[in-house]
């Protein structure tokens, strides 16, 4: 995310001096970066087009020094850099690239995979099965890889001749085709999508001598993804064993994606796609697909949310619902992602099928209910109670024309609610379920955030507080500093936020036609299986048809919160559940007779939430000269994991290191002013990425910041080395600022 002409994966700092502005000054920027005097000309340029209420003016001093003048609209001044305009000035857009907005549930996945470099810079690795938590895999050395290891992996076997030269082939021709193979984030000062015109396709071929399968799927799983970076899909293949044998392991391909980017059914998308371009011997026929992701961000923008709000009034969930499969225990022991898979065979899903099509459902419908038994039965109560999960919608399914062959994130969970009352009939919670996911139905791009935005406020704290899982310690920082919905006052624990998630998928099966291409050269295109991936919660349970008509029930979950004997116990049970429903054909037959089925059976347990440690309001991270200046880090959810470690470690100055949070509250300064007590000693305010603009807002809503602050240095978004560097420049042009 450079100008043209600046090396790959360099990183610009921005150094700004938090003065008084006279009525209609410019502000004033020192740009300190890889920048010739022709690709600053580009940045203002680009400004200036974006952003016409500003005056933009350039000087360039020699390379790698440039101070941009902004001047604001004449009317009312400038109180703050607007977000997008900073956005754009740290983290450009390539050469013929293209910006979109990250809103609903994208922005939701982006946060969870942003959150832990807030937290740690040390590396996060599993335990138990060896296999990564899904949390952030970066590390301090500067490796690639540093932002988001949470993944989804995907895998099937090869059958037939295998030509590598065409495999690399069919898939670079799909990220020509597909923007969202070209595609990366940038969270510095809002969450944006960034369409890159080129990108390569990330393929690599191992051998079986070299890495075993199991010892594959944990590198790539802990390698995760550069979100900063476009190709967040790879492929990796394990080639076949030597010797060719009848007994020989064939090609195995492992495709793994970043759950913020994809959804499943978008990999099903592409997958169709690169057997085609395979078919045709490597190339795919035709331009870039359309429509795409801008014109479904375009179609987006357009909505009328008026009933959407007015539905979501109402229907959101009740802070006593039950959202766990599991009564509170204690802590696991075990950590990283679990995955446990079992098959109804196709005589029996028959038999579930048909008991809820005499009833007016579909069978999805009835997955639907056995869980709301679930999660009733694990609240330990009598007598009715909501219960709310969170049920997957394609998104695909919307007034845009070609929506359904936009591969992307459209998909959304959103949440059901039911009341589960077990002397009532089976048939009502039928109706219930089935009813509550035709409303959800008709807004699919809604999105947790939306819909916490669009919650009530209860008027009053009634006479019992209503201190549900959602309450939490406070509003929720997002991936930028800068404000987010949080969960609102009173309203129940939303899917993505302690809820489980249910989802029906439905993999993309080739067309005839293509298969028999595929065929006629020996290739049969394997369905793909899933490997434990991230879970996107606590818990998600999946399904999905098998080809000889069997309903596959696959359990994904967190092995912090639930231990694999509980989710074992807890997978049967719903199994068990679905296979006895059609035995319950009486009219009156009601929800109690079924679960009682489970009275013998010990209910799961899931560990207590445990809620995040609070933040030190100041860190010293390096004590300095008593009498010299003083480096304030600033910390956010995004800020690149292992950036400031190296920044300390390579910082051979006087001055005193200390780190604060973002969020933290404006007297925060005047206490790392203390650290910098004494006459001519200067604080500077510094951050990677979304840590630069928490720098900044700190310096603006802190009173008389401009006599406290000497200066504001914001960077871009790199990698841990790149972010430093970037940094490290910055500092140094404000400490020992050239003749």
């Amino acid at each position: 995310m450079s100008s043209q002409g600046v090396p790959r994966g360099a990183v610009l700092a921005v150094v700004h001096e938090p003065v008084a502005l006279s009525p209609g000054g410019p502000l004033v920027l020192e740009l300190r970066g890889p920048l010739g005097p022709a690709d600053a000309e580009t940045v203002a340029a680009r400004l200036a087009q974006r952003h016409r209420a500003f005056g933009v003016a350039l000087d360039s001093h020699r390379p790698g020094h440039h101070t941009l003048r902004l001047t604001p609209p004449a009317a009312g001044g400038l109180a703050a850099l607007p977000a997008d305009l900073l956005a754009d000035l740290l983290a450009p857009p390539p050469p013929g690239g293209e910006i979109l907005p990250v809103t609903g549930h994208q922005q939701t996945l982006l946060r969870a995979a942003l959150t832990p470099a807030a937290t740690s810079t040390s590396t996060s690795t599993g335990t138990g099965t060896g296999t990564s938590s899904g949390g952030n895999s970066g590390s301090s050395d500067g490796s690639d890889g540093s932002d988001g290891g949470g993944v989804e992996q995907l895998y099937w076997d090869w059958s037939g001749p295998f030509d590598v030269a065409r495999f690399a082939a069919a898939w670079q021709s799909v990220v020509d085709r597909e923007c969202v193979l070209r595609a990366c984030f940038d969270w510095v000062a809002a969450p944006r999508l960034v369409l890159h015109a080129r990108a390569e396709a990330d393929i690599a071929v191992c051998s079986p001598a070299a890495v075993t399968w199991p010892q594959l799927l944990r590198r790539d799983r802990a390698r995760g993804f550069a979100l900063h970076r476009p190709g967040l899909l790879r492929l990796t293949v394990l080639a076949a064993e030597s010797g060719g044998g009848g007994g020989a392991a064939p090609p195995r391909v492992l495709l793994t994606y970043h759950p913020a980017l994809l959804d499943e059914r978008g990999v099903h998308l592409l997958l169709r796609e690169f057997y085609r371009a395979y078919a045709a011997g490597g190339v795919l026929p035709g331009g870039e697909r359309r429509p795409d992701l801008r014109d479904h961000a375009r179609w987006l923008a357009g909505q009328d949310t008026t009933a959407a709000r007015q539905f979501w009034a109402r229907a959101v969930p009740p802070p006593r619902a039950a959202t766990r499969p599991g009564r509170p225990g204690g802590a696991t022991g075990q950590s990283g992602p679990g995955l446990l898979d079992t098959r109804l065979r196709a005589p029996e899903t028959f038999r579930l099928r048909s008991w809820a099509a005499l009833r007016g459902a579909a069978e999805s419908s009835a997955l639907h209910l056995v869980w709301a038994l679930l999660l009733y039965r694990a609240a330990g109560v009598s007598g009715p109670l909501p219960v709310s999960f969170g049920v997957q919608l394609s998104g695909r399914d919307i007034a845009l024309p070609g929506a359904a062959g936009i591969p992307g994130l459209l998909d959304s969970p959103l949440p059901m609610t039911v009341t589960v009352d077990p002397a009532a009939p089976l048939a009502g919670l039928l109706h219930q379920v089935r009813d509550t996911l035709l409303d959800l139905a008709a807004y699919p791009w809604a999105s947790t955030e939306t819909i916490r935005a669009w919650a009530p406020r209860p008027p009053a704290p009634g006479p019992a507080p209503a201190a549900g899982p959602a309450a939490g310690p406070g509003p929720v920082a997002g991936p930028v500093a800068g404000p987010v919905a949080g969960p609102a006052a009173g309203v129940g624990p939303l899917c993505g936020a302690g809820s489980t998630l249910v989802r029906f998928d439905g993999p993309l099966v080739l067309p005839k036609v293509l298969r028999s291409e595929l065929a006629a050269q020996g290739v049969h295109a394997d369905t793909p299986r899933s490997a434990a991936g991230a879970a996107g919660g606590p818990l998600t349970l999946a399904a999905r048809h098998d080809t000889a008509g069997g309903l596959v029930l696959g359990l994904f979950y967190d092995r912090a919160q639930l231990a694999d004997e509980d989710a074992a116990a807890l997978h049967s049970q719903c199994v068990r559940l679905l296979r006895a429903l059609p035995e319950f054909r009486q009219a009156q037959a009601s929800a109690g007779q079924l679960l009682d089925l489970l009275a013998r059976a010990a209910t799961p347990r899931m560990a207590r939430p445990v809620p995040p440690a609070p933040h030190p309001a100041l860190t010293v991270l390096r004590p300095g000269h008593p009498h010299a200046d003083v480096i304030c880090l600033v910390t956010a959810p995004g800020v690149p994991a292992g950036s400031y470690d190296l920044f300390v470690r390579g910082h051979h100055g006087p001055e005193t290191i200390v780190s604060v949070h973002g969020d933290g509250a404006p007297g925060v300064l005047p206490a790392v002013l203390h650290q910098a007590s004494g006459p001519g000693r200067r604080l500077v305010l510094c951050g990677c990425g979304p840590g630069g603009r928490a720098a900044y807002e700190l310096a603006q809503r802190t009173p008389h910041a401009p006599g406290m602050v000497s200066a504001v240095v914001m960077t871009g978004i790199g990698d841990a080395a790149a972010s430093a560097s970037a940094l490290a420049r910055g500092v140094r042009s404000v400490l020992a600022p050239p003749p």
